[in-house]
């Protein structure tokens, strides 16, 4: 569940503690696999070690990397909210994520298993990763690339975007990845905000079946700002690319020349790691900024905690975008600093058929698969047919990440993906937060469909009132961190002001993470989603999530996204966009009314939508997130905002041209 914070949150958002607890009541439970949890790598005493000591906990999780200079100090909080974790320490965050492994004796051991969309493949073991990483730093260096400097990132899902990460990370130089997806305009933006001074792309990359060009993107954003001194650009699809002499360098050729020797320097643990962009309501991205030691510690124990990554034995498969946070933090460094094997897969889940997402499960024998519930409920949607046809008995635990899973979506995964044995983590976090925060423990805990439960140990998290007071057992509210974490963000980069606006004006001293949660009887934490996603529907607050979940509770409906839209009446109507299962049928009139009375009944006729419109796709970025700024767009008849981040920006023209047409309630 990760999120885009925006800044409007922490400004007098008042959403009332009772009118967001969840009407959905959750009964179901599974324990852990008795096997997994008699051999898992964090038990319940991890909770104890860490209420007990918190500090101290994160010390002892710290040395589980590898240290130039062991850190002597584990927070420095002295300037509130501007956090330094280990900071006396100095460490190489690439030696982590590969040298070392191959030191231990594991340079044999295949790093990533790499799966292109037309079907070629390659193994990369870490010893073949340590050559490729030198050389892409030496290569870097070549270029003029300075400790400090930033190198904008604009690739496929290819392994040379792992490589080119870890090649920033190794010289000291900040990368800013841009989705391989986004606009010229927005990797301007982005080049301009973190003064980039080398742009590392592609030609193209392969996407549904055929190329889809990138370095016409970047030599458009590139002609728009200044200082970007070099542009190197990997061969991936062979296209033909326009090319700037003294500026463009082919990544093959310059890498090629290079030694495989690189000496690698340790860096403050404070070193700048990553600038990441989110979205803004004032249009001007926050660049998101992570430092090295504490960032590293925390993506690394999560992940090894909360997949109970053997990686001895494991096959692990995070089907993330690079350009996301989640691609950071459990493609590169997580599974990285930990030897994991993992799968990379360059391409879109349903090309060249609806199976082939299952098809690289079993090619590789993948044990934890790691994904978004809206890629689960387009499975959904293809059918239980499709995973049937294969082989997923490797798998043993399965994730959930990017938003709330719906119940139905949960159960669907578990017992068609998990063979009714996976536990699944529903993990929540976000950008700002670097790592997962709220999230089952395999080996530990009892899991609810839809619920990511409780904080992990050493995290502090709580739901508040209006009044910043906490909420009691069933009662919702705002969520909120109350301590510092390792790998938090540490500023809004140019912009700290900002930082202490968006995230820490809101609850004094606490991180508001612009969520709305409630808490159940037994003290496990649910996400609404955005605070911002609350309809106000005549006098009461109904969550956007609640009423989807009850749509996707329908045996009809595989997807739904639901917004609120000004009504002269009720103040916000609740209009729904449903895609359907395959044998439902748009055209069925009963269908829509049937639809509208299933959340009557599910959660109250005040929850009833206004108008249910289904639709073939849903507005989506590259992350797989719905656009719902853009449906709310559609609903009101107002002109469309920004659709430069989606994946299909044609959707919406489909969309725009049916609402018109959909019935309504009386």
């Amino acid at each position: 569940m990760v999120w885009d914070t925006t800044d409007t949150l922490g400004k007098g958002d008042v959403v009332s503690n009772e009118s967001l607890a969840n009407l959905l009541k959750e009964e179901r439970r599974f324990a852990p696999p008795a096997d997994l949890a008699a051999a898992a790598n964090v038990t319940a005493e991890a909770y104890e070690q860490a209420k007990a000591d918190r500090l101290g906990f994160w010390a002892e999780q710290a040395r589980r990397l590898t240290w130039a200079t062991e850190p002597t100090e584990t927070l420095d909080w002295s300037n509130p909210p501007f956090a330094k974790w280990f900071a006396d320490g100095k460490l190489n965050v690439a030696y982590n994520c590969v040298d070392r492994h191959v030191e231990a004796g594991n340079g044999d051991r295949v790093a990533i298993h790499f799966e292109g969309e037309p079907g070629d493949s390659r193994a990369i073991t870490y010893a073949e990763l340590k050559d490729e990483v030198s050389r892409a730093a030496n290569a870097l260096t070549e270029l003029g690339v300075q400790k400090g400097d930033r190198v904008a990132v604009y690739l496929p899902m290819i392994p040379e975007a792992v490589v080119a990460m870890l090649a920033c990370a190794r010289i000291g130089a900040a990368h800013s990845v841009v989705f391989g997806g986004f606009s010229a305009d927005a990797i301007a933006a982005r080049i301009q905000d973190a003064d980039a001074k080398v742009v590392i792309t592609a030609d193209g990359g392969y996407r549904r079946g055929k190329p889809s060009a990138l370095k016409p993107a970047v030599d458009d954003a590139v002609s728009r700002v200044d200082g970007v001194e070099k542009v190197l650009v990997v061969q991936r699809t062979k296209q033909d690319v326009a090319w700037t002499e003294g500026r463009d360098v082919w990544w093959h050729e310059i890498t090629q020349k290079q030694s495989a020797e690189h000496t690698p320097e340790a860096f403050d643990a404070e070193q700048p790691l990553f600038i990441l962009y989110t979205s803004g309501t004032t249009g001007k991205p926050k660049g998101i900024l992570h430092t090295s030691g504490g960032y590293l510690t925390q993506a690394s124990y999560t992940h090894h905690a909360v997949f109970d990554l053997k990686p001895e034995t494991d096959v692990y498969w995070c089907t993330a975008d690079i350009g996301w946070v989640t691609g950071h933090s459990y493609i590169t460094y997580g599974p990285l600093s930990n030897g994991a094997t993992q799968v990379i897969y360059e391409g879109t889940p349903d090309t060249p058929h609806q199976g082939r997402f299952w098809e690289i499960v079993q090619k590789y024998g993948v044990t934890i698969l790691y994904t978004a519930p809206t890629a689960i409920r387009t499975f959904m949607k293809w059918g239980d047919d499709i995973p049937a046809k294969f082989d997923l008995s490797s798998l043993r635990v399965l994730g959930s990440v990017g938003e709330p899973i719906n119940p139905e979506a949960w159960m669907w995964y578990r017992k068609n993906i998990g063979a009714d044995k996976c536990p699944i983590v529903d993990t929540w976090w976000q950008t700002e937060t670097g790592a997962m925060m709220i999230s089952p423990l395999p080996g530990v805990t009892e899991t609810k469909p839809g619920s990511a439960q409780r904080a992990l140990p050493g995290i502090s998290a709580t739901v508040l009132d209006d009044e910043a007071q906490e909420v009691p057992d069933g009662g919702g509210g705002y969520l909120v961190l109350t301590e510092p974490w390792p790998s938090m963000l540490r500023t809004i980069w140019g912009d700290d002001q900002r930082f202490i606006d968006t995230y820490w004006s809101r609850f004094e001293g606490k991180y508001f993470a612009g969520d709305g949660a409630k808490k159940d009887d037994d003290g496990d934490i649910w996400l609404l989603g955005r605070v911002d996603d609350v309809m106000l529907v005549s006098g009461h607050n109904i969550s956007t999530t609640e009423v989807e979940s009850a749509l996707v509770s329908h045996p009809s409906v595989a997807e739904a996204a639901v917004v609120g839209a000004a009504d002269e009446t009720t103040g916000q109507a609740i209009v729904a966009f449903v895609i359907l299962r395959g044998t439902a049928s748009a055209d069925d009139e009963g269908l829509v009314a049937d639809l509208r009375n299933h959340v009557g009944a599910t959660l109250g006729p005040i929850a009833k939508p206004k108008r249910v419109l289904p639709v073939a796709e849903l507005p989506k970025t590259r992350s797989g997130k719905i656009m719902r700024r853009l449906l709310r767009d559609v609903a009101e008849n107002r002109e469309l905002g920004d659709v430069t981040t989606l994946t299909d920006s044609s959707v919406m023209d489909l969309i725009q041209t049916k609402l018109p047409a959909a019935s309504s309630e009386d």
